[in-house]
């Protein structure tokens, strides 16, 4: 019988905890703590999102009752629901953002061979935003609308491997063309995005530093036709265009010619207006592109039904950041897990595994090993299916 140490265990070693520990220092997070250090903190706060809990109480509750395996699994007391909020309230939430991003560096290092599907040498990123709604009564800091609060997560997903290169978190009033000023443009990168992005003035930004969009053209767009390559209508291409800008501002901001494409989809029978600087490309490489942009739509409805970011432990800044930040390292580490151990089976399916063992003492491999693909029940969501990797 295995009397090795539990599967959470196993699962925290692939944390980069020296790192951990260098950016606690930084930010101060374990001054003057006498209780719950930084890193028993995120372990609680890593086990709530691996376990599914619903509230700080729950976290209390189901700890206690494995009183006998909390300092094998990193724990050197028993973790209170009131020091628990204590942290989540005063711990600085940069130590478990910069935690994040270190382990984003990793996976997208791991994932970086994916097939896109596409014939295509470039980085692929999808960038969008999803909204969380909160109560203003209890979240006054988070003001969206007049009856209304909210936090945004602008997202820019790596689409070898659907890990998220970049995420800032705003308030809800924060508009999604904004999130190209935070953003280091990549030369050679393709950025897809959808029509709320279209400013042509960060448009050209991006143009100017070498990296190429992909998007969709606003219905009330003011150019003027160039030159139009030769199409098959027959693959939905309908034309493919060189445009010049006639708008008094957009002419401006934006000063260079840019390529136009229709494109009608035979199943839906709907047509599509892309707009790209990418002028190399054949048109339905874009088309297929702007289609792969639905891989970001995936990854916010995914995470909001298997993280805890709808729900949340505490009411300030402080603590909402701090839980949205750890739920995205969760989903990274066991997105690391999965390329390492070379598992066949969706993230689904493993974090469905590690719910229900976390306290099992078992080989981690060997038990995720388990999770075929073959065994998986089949999924009758589309969402489910396509996000499978």
């Amino acid at each position: 019988m295995y009397t090795g140490r539990t599967m959470f265990a196993q699962l925290m070693d692939f944390l980069p905890w020296t790192s951990f520990c260098r950016l606690v220092e930084r930010y101060g997070g374990d001054c003057r703590v006498r209780a719950l250090s930084c890193t028993e903190h995120y372990r609680a706060m890593a086990f709530a999102q691996l376990t599914y809990r619903e509230s700080l109480r729950d976290i209390e509750t189901c700890l206690s009752a494995q009183a006998s395996k909390l300092y094998h699994m990193g724990f050197r007391g028993r973790v209170r629901r009131s020091t628990l909020a204590d942290a989540n309230e005063r711990r600085d939430w940069r130590i478990y953002a910069d935690l994040a991003q270190r382990l984003i560096t990793q996976a997208r290092k791991l994932y970086a061979d994916e097939d896109l599907g596409l014939e295509l040498t470039n980085t692929v990123y999808a960038l969008d935003s999803t909204t969380i709604d909160l109560c203003l009564s209890v979240f006054p800091w988070a003001h969206f609308r007049t009856t209304k609060a909210a936090v945004k997560l602008h997202t820019l997903l790596d689409l070898r491997g659907n890990i998220p290169s970049f995420i800032h978190v705003s308030d809800g009033k924060l508009h999604d063309g904004h999130a190209l000023d935070l953003l280091l443009p990549e030369p050679g990168a393709i950025y897809v995005m959808d029509r709320g992005y279209v400013d042509f003035a960060r448009l050209y930004a991006l143009h100017q530093a070498g990296a190429f969009f992909v998007t969709r053209t606003k219905s009330n767009m003011d150019a003027h036709r160039v030159y139009s390559a030769p199409t098959d209508r027959t693959t939905g291409i309908i034309c493919d265009q060189t445009i010049a800008l006639d708008g008094r501002d957009s002419r401006r901001y934006y000063p260079d010619h840019l390529r136009r494409i229709r494109f009608k989809d035979h199943e839906s029978g709907k047509t599509f207006v892309f707009m790209t600087n990418h002028f190399v490309l054949p048109a339905a490489t874009i088309c297929a592109l702007y289609k792969c942009r639905w891989q970001v739509e995936l990854f916010f409805k995914w995470i909001k039904q298997h993280l805890r970011i709808k729900r949340f432990y505490g009411t300030s800044e402080n603590a909402v950041k701090t839980q949205i930040w750890i739920a995205v390292s969760v989903y990274v580490l066991v997105a690391i897990v999965k390329k390492r151990l070379d598992l066949k089976a969706s993230l689904y399916t493993l974090l469905q595994i590690l719910s229900v063992t976390t306290f099992e003492k078992m080989p981690l491999k060997q038990t995720l090993t388990l999770a075929d693909h073959r065994f998986e029940p089949r999924q009758i969501t589309n969402q489910l299916n396509l996000f499978e990797f």
